[in-house]
């Protein structure tokens, strides 16, 4: 059988992380998490003491930068330099800056060579921001998988509140509409419905709904 590619893009907290990992595991598919791997250079930045408009200074630091996936025990793994990050990369921090540096497309080129190599080697599920539309082009699924503001927000909310940090959903709220304009509006790779992808709407199904959808539809190819 030959490898198939499963393209999952759609804005910032609508559960792509969520739920391609839980397809690509009922799936046997590998998970690769391109968004981790971006906010694996979005760390290095900041642990550089770098701000996010320095753009001069976030080019020359991705050089030193190293990151790669591995999994250990069925549990993906993210390594910056030889370090596992996983424990640091989902802070709100790390998240903003990831929005703000993922416009250069040096940080995007840095990346997207490993991302294909991946992709041509295995059957994965990718997800992100511009798979479907520049990442892999030629993905035998592509899925744009959304939800309101509102839900994405309380989403992200409630994952913050559990984790033990003090956050504001009106915050978490003003951040996404942002985030959701500069990831629409980056001239290079912006985010958006890929042309032959499957749009699914999540506000008002559950997780396991959503797998399953994405299951059928795999099955369907």
């Amino acid at each position: 059988m030959k490898n198939i590619n499963i393209a999952i893009d759609g804005p910032a907290g609508a559960g792509k992380s969520t739920i391609a990992k839980l397809a690509a595991k009922k799936l046997e598919f590998i998970y690769v998490d391109t968004g981790a791997m971006y906010r694996a250079i979005a760390l290095h930045c900041l642990r550089n003491g770098l701000q996010a408009d320095d753009k001069e200074g976030i080019v020359e630091a991705i050089k030193s930068a190293n990151v790669s996936i591995k999994y250990v025990d069925c549990e993906q793994r993210v390594i910056l330099n030889d370090e596992n990050v996983n424990a640091y990369i989902r802070t709100e921090e790390v998240s903003k800056m990831t929005s703000s540096i993922s416009v250069y497309k040096e940080v995007r080129a840095k990346l997207l060579e490993l991302q294909r190599n991946i992709a041509k080697e295995n059957c994965v599920i990718m997800d992100g921001r511009d798979i479907g539309s520049n990442v892999l082009p030629n993905a035998e699924l592509k899925i744009y998988l959304t939800a309101s503001v509102e839900t994405r927000a309380m989403r992200r909310y409630k994952e913050q509140i559990e984790k033990g940090y003090e956050v504001n959903i009106e915050d978490i709220k003003k951040d996404i509409e942002d985030r959701d304009y500069r990831d629409s509006h980056r001239e290079v790779a912006p985010l958006m419905v890929a042309e032959g992808a499957t749009i699914i709407d999540s506000s008002d199904m559950t997780i396991e709904e959503v797998v399953d959808k994405i299951i059928m539809m795999v099955k369907n190819i």
